[in-house]
């Protein structure tokens, strides 16, 4: 799925911790996502992803942070959900706060590239 360039300008923002371990925009989307519905499955689907793709990417977060970010239980429609853990929910307040403190830092110079790089909307 292509994501729509943000007004912003800030563009994609991948935070590497180390060799096993980093978080962007899509990795941060379905954290929220998760802490929003209460299933990967859920989320996944919200974000035009397979519930397979959901999970491998829960499960990467997971191992690389060394502590579960996302933990699941068991019970199917009724009884099983998934939720942030502590750690979870610091890492994804972590990741939007460095986001906020970038479009606050870069919004002048965009702005200033936008007023220099006006471009003619295509012919119909």
């Amino acid at each position: 799925m292509k994501r729509p360039i943000p007004a912003s300008g800030l563009g994609h923002l991948r935070i590497v911790l180390d060799e096993n371990f980093y978080i962007g925009p899509g990795r941060a989307d379905l954290l929220e996502g998760i802490e929003k519905t209460g299933s990967i499955s859920a989320a996944g689907k919200a974000m035009s992803m397979s519930y397979k793709r959901a999970w491998t990417l829960v499960q990467a977060l997971n191992d690389g942070a060394g502590t579960p970010l996302v933990e699941t239980t068991r019970g199917g429609k009724a009884q099983g959900g998934a939720h942030l853990t502590e750690a979870g929910r610091e890492v994804l307040f972590r990741y939007r706060a460095i986001e906020q403190k970038i479009r606050a830092a870069i919004e002048p110079d965009v702005e200033a590239m936008r007023t220099l790089v006006r471009r003619t909307p295509p012919k119909p």
